[in-house]
């Protein structure tokens, strides 16, 4: 099935056959294979933007751009940090090739300084609970001519995509281990109370990427029947 990549905000997630992201301590690198990894480079590299928590940037120092697909143009980068955590070294500032636009809340100015001389884009935006929201992103992304968005994110982040109806598409990638109960949750509480809260979304692709498997799903707003076996 062929599906439009503008107005899409796709969630890609890389975890263990038990729906881990990370060890209990952190340690994510490398639950998938070198294919996988590859296989990501290009879907990155159809989208305009990616987007990532700050937590993400902490733990793992990503670049999220597209390496080894030569004539590829790069993705924006953007980074949700409502207080300013971002280190001035991260990898994420490293690629002049596209604009890195940070969303924060209300900042010093010399820590804004320190960044837009690090070439990020700082974009303050207001705070609801405690925090820049993901949808707040996605409409500032969208006035900026960025329709095609991907999240690369923690469970939190994937989670608020979720919860809000934001997340048309997931790319999912499954490595055959197993990392156990007290490994890191793929996407963070829902605070479903009903299976009928749940959103659904249909499996329109799988395929093998070495060891690992390969599903692309995207939403669907009315499921189909189910029949009791």
């Amino acid at each position: 099935m062929s599906v439009p990549i503008e107005g899409r905000v796709t969630l890609k997630v890389a975890t263990s056959l038990d729906g881990k992201i990370a060890l209990a301590n952190g340690k994510s690198q490398w639950i998938t294979n070198a294919l996988s990894r590859q296989c990501v480079h290009h879907i990155r590299a159809e989208h305009d933007v990616i987007v990532t928590g700050v937590g993400t940037v902490l733990s793992d120092d990503p670049q999220l751009n597209v390496r080894g697909l030569e004539g590829s143009d790069q993705p924006a980068r953007a980074v949700i940090d409502t207080h300013g955590r971002t280190p001035l070294d991260a990898k994420i500032f490293s690629s002049a090739e596209s604009p890195c636009y940070l969303f924060t809340g209300p900042l010093q100015a010399e820590r804004r300084a320190d960044y837009e001389a690090r070439g990020a884009v700082v974009i303050e935006c207001p705070i609801q609970e405690g925090r820049v929201s993901l949808t707040t992103v996605v409409e500032r992304l969208r006035e900026r001519g960025m329709d095609a968005i991907m999240i690369e994110a923690g469970g939190a982040l994937a989670a608020s995509g979720l919860k809000t109806g934001l997340v048309t598409h997931i790319e999912w990638f499954r490595a055959p281990i197993i990392l156990g109960g007290d490994g890191l949750n793929v996407i963070a509480d829902l605070g479903l109370v009903e299976i009928a809260q749940a959103a659904h979304f249909q499996r329109v692709q799988s395929q093998a990427a070495g060891s690992d498997l390969w599903e692309s799903y995207i939403y669907q707003d009315t499921p189909s029947c189910s029949q009791d076996l």
